[in-house]
């Protein structure tokens, strides 16, 4: 199946919904760059701005990319999450640095940023500043735990809100099983918080153009609302977490109990989880008793379902500690092609547990254009990560590479209005 989205290495990508939107990015490491990545994926003008020594991710390796002694290094962290965007280097601790920013806020329509509580308020960019500069613009602030609770001056770091936010909790193998309470692979209250973040922008955006209670068809013959008033979002990285626990926090609520770890196995459905085959692992997700019976006759084991204890999924959820091992003893007896083969063949949903490259190679992976390559200016011909999601009108789509530090300074303080001879002298003075 041929990708519906256009290539990244195109000359000119068609322009995304987004396009005309600038954006503010003062954030760093991931939940805010990854939040305006996806803006940028969508066409918005993402300006990057980054302290004298760049984004601490340029330096989180390895792996790196490049050679070290041609000064290319970079780290793959920071490529994950900054492509489509211009960089420019910034001390705002100079007067000079702290000008642009405002110059940028005042054009933008979006700010986004993750300085510690008060440090946005202790360079001159208060709340009531921002407004003054710019009514209409939208505020996305990060932070760990929020902006008025007892632990708003802690630092938010994804590992430790993990553990707080109660996630490492019902992650890992059960006790017993030598299990210890493990946080997710990847940084998933930073990427959360980038989704959850990017949600909350675009609803400001369109509730910037339109006042309360006002539908699209009422604003539909009306000029824009120059005056309408832009919006203030407070995210945390431990609410983020805290929602992610859907389910398992409900279950939590309903039965006044905490939920434990169950490995790979859901809380709710049985069966739903790994099980070893004479030559590896699968995953077995039963979700209704339909599946439930074909699964049955596919492992050749009918009287399972018509066994009084395994009749219904509350009734297999009841016994599960009878039910796995039984499942698990015919799961070892062949190998994982074979269960493939057979559960697929019977419509139950089952799949091979891959790692990260077999799951990018897989093939309902590349047929959705999840592997670009794009060309980098040192870097050479780099993989990344493909957009998620196809808008047929105006699609998403990857323009340009992650940029170098400040490599678009000049060219964003010319169209800030400075001339020459004040970027030469900001340069000198290492203010960009």
């Amino acid at each position: 199946m041929p990708d519906p989205r256009p290539d990244p290495r195109d000359a000119a990508p068609p322009p995304g919904p987004l396009a005309g939107l600038r954006v503010v990015d003062c954030s760093t490491v991931l939940a805010g760059p990854f939040c305006t990545m996806l803006l940028a994926d969508l066409g918005a003008d993402v300006v990057k701005v980054e302290p004298p020594e760049g984004d601490g991710t340029r330096g989180w390796g390895p792996p790196w990319v490049g050679r070290e002694e041609d000064g290319t290094r970079t780290a793959a962290y920071y490529l994950a999450v900054n492509r489509n965007k211009r960089s420019i280097r910034l001390d705002l601790r100079a007067a000079a640095g702290r000008e642009v920013l405002g110059r940028l806020v005042r054009r933008g329509d979006v700010l986004v940023e993750n300085f510690r509580a008060g440090g946005l308020d202790r360079l001159g960019f208060d709340d009531a500043t921002l407004t003054a500069i710019n009514p209409r613009l939208v505020h996305l602030a990060i932070s760990g735990y929020g902006s008025g609770g007892p632990a708003a001056e802690k630092p938010g770091y994804d590992f430790v809100v993990q553990a707080v936010g109660g996630l490492m909790s019902i992650t890992g193998a059960p006790d017993g099983e030598g299990g210890t309470p493990t946080k997710v692979g990847v940084a998933i209250s930073d990427v959360a918080s980038g989704l959850f973040g990017a949600v909350a922008v675009l609803a400001a955006l369109l509730g910037r153009e339109r006042p309360a209670g006002e539908t699209a068809a009422d604003k539909a013959d009306e000029p824009a609302d120059e005056e309408a008033g832009g919006e203030r979002i407070d995210l945390s990285l431990l609410g983020s977490t805290l929602a992610l626990l859907v389910n398992q926090a409900q279950n939590a609520f309903v039965s006044s109990r905490s939920p434990g770890r169950r490995g790979n196995a859901h809380p709710n459905i049985v069966p739903y989880q790994a099980f070893a085959t004479a030559d590896g692992t699968i995953a077995v997700a039963v979700g209704s008793e339909r599946q439930w019976r074909r699964l049955c006759a596919a492992i050749d084991r009918p009287d399972l379902a018509t066994d009084r204890r395994f009749a219904t999924n509350g009734d297999r959820v009841d016994h599960r500690d009878v039910l796995v091992p039984l499942l698990a003893a015919v799961f070892a007896s062949d190998t994982t092609d074979a269960w493939l083969a057979r559960l697929e063949s019977a419509d139950v949903p089952c799949g091979p547990i891959n790692d990260v490259l077999a799951a990018f190679d897989d093939p309902s992976a590349r047929a959705l254009g999840m592997r670009v390559a794009l060309d980098h200016p040192t870097l050479g011909r780099i993989d990344q990560v493909g957009i998620p999601f196809h808008l047929t009108g105006r699609p998403a789509a990857i323009r340009t590479p992650p940029p170098l530090l400040g490599e678009h300074s000049a060219e964003i303080l010319a169209e800030l209005g400075y001339d020459k001879p004040d970027i030469d002298e900001m340069r000198a003075a290492g203010v960009i």
